[in-house]
């Protein structure tokens, strides 16, 4: 008798996944980034304003010397080395020149870039697919749709002031004792059209302004999030960065017409584009190019991660 030997089947053992444990702070980290709602007005104004006072108060300088650069009309003695023109502005007329305006600027700008956040982000909302995103034109679009806004309501008022408060410092007439004094004469003489000297030629810059900076930002943002890229300060001033360096050699030329527009002196757009091209010829409509591009790399970089940083902060408080 032969019995077969077989071998005893013995069944696997199931297999057992473990549980991970959860490290602290997991889930706050996926509620603040993942979970995080878009900013509510309120937010998306007030932290722009602080970005754009913080902006304005750590690049006013570079602002300063690209106006004194545009308001030259003599290219055999202008000059377009920034550092050039706030060295000799200092050792003529003080330190404190160079911050001639300061305070217009650092105002206006923080009430501009409120408007700005606040005018993009609603209409962002209204642009965004279902699942929030913004296609290139879109946000291209929703900039410039702010800019508009942006420019009407804080931009044009708050460069004219600024724009004639450093030209009447170069002239040394002195005619203006402050930002608000200069404001006040400039109704007071010339009415509120006075105030809005230049929109047209602010709105084309600002509208497109926006439209390249917010819109090239969107992109990079959205791309960075595929990408998997770390979102921390770093990546946001990067970007910035880059997105003011677009800006600058893209609209430059409005800048400079809406600069000349703007002059104590005033002048209407035409007026201005006519008044570059015969002091300067083609290339003077990039003037201050420089100035404003090193103003740009550091507010673009300042301005979101500021932004960004606040947002965060007040949404993440009330989540």
């Amino acid at each position: 008798m032969t019995t077969s030997s077989s071998a005893i089947q013995i069944p696997a053992p199931p297999n057992v996944v473990l549980p991970i444990p959860k490290r602290k702070g997991d889930d706050q980290l996926k509620k603040s980034v993942s979970q995080r709602p878009a900013p509510s007005a309120i937010v998306s104004l007030f932290s722009g304003a602080v970005a754009g006072g913080v902006e304005a108060t750590a690049t006013y300088p570079f602002e300063f010397a690209k106006t004194r650069a545009q308001l030259q009309s003599n290219s055999a003695t202008r000059s377009s080395n920034p550092f050039a023109i706030i060295v000799n502005t200092a050792k003529i007329d003080g330190v404190r020149s160079i911050y001639t305006g300061c305070t217009t600027l650092i105002v206006g700008t923080a009430f501009k870039a409120g408007v700005r956040f606040l005018s993009f982000d609603s209409i962002r909302k209204q642009l965004a697919d279902e699942s929030g995103a913004l296609s290139p034109m879109r946000g291209i679009l929703a900039g410039m749709l702010a800019g508009t806004v942006e420019s009407v309501i804080a931009v044009t008022p708050t460069e004219r002031v600024k724009t004639a408060l450093i030209d009447d410092a170069k002239k040394g007439t002195m005619q203006y004792k402050g930002g608000f004094h200069a404001c006040k004469t400039i109704i007071q003489t010339q009415g509120l059209s006075g105030l809005y000297r230049g929109l047209l030629s602010t709105t084309m810059k600002q509208s497109a302004t926006s439209a390249v900076r917010m819109g090239s930002y969107n992109v990079m943002k959205d791309f960075s999030r595929r990408k998997n890229l770390p979102q921390n300060s770093a990546t946001t001033f990067g970007m910035g960065a880059i997105a003011g360096v677009v800006t600058v050699y893209a609209t430059q030329p409005f800048d400079t017409i809406k600069t000349r527009a703007q002059s104590a002196q005033g002048a209407n757009t035409s007026e201005a584009f006519r008044s570059v091209l015969q002091s300067n010829g083609i290339r003077g409509f990039w003037s201050g190019s420089t100035m404003r591009l090193g103003r740009l790399i550091f507010s673009g970089g300042i301005v979101f991660t500021v932004y960004e940083k606040v947002a965060a902060a007040m949404t993440d408080a009330s989540f």
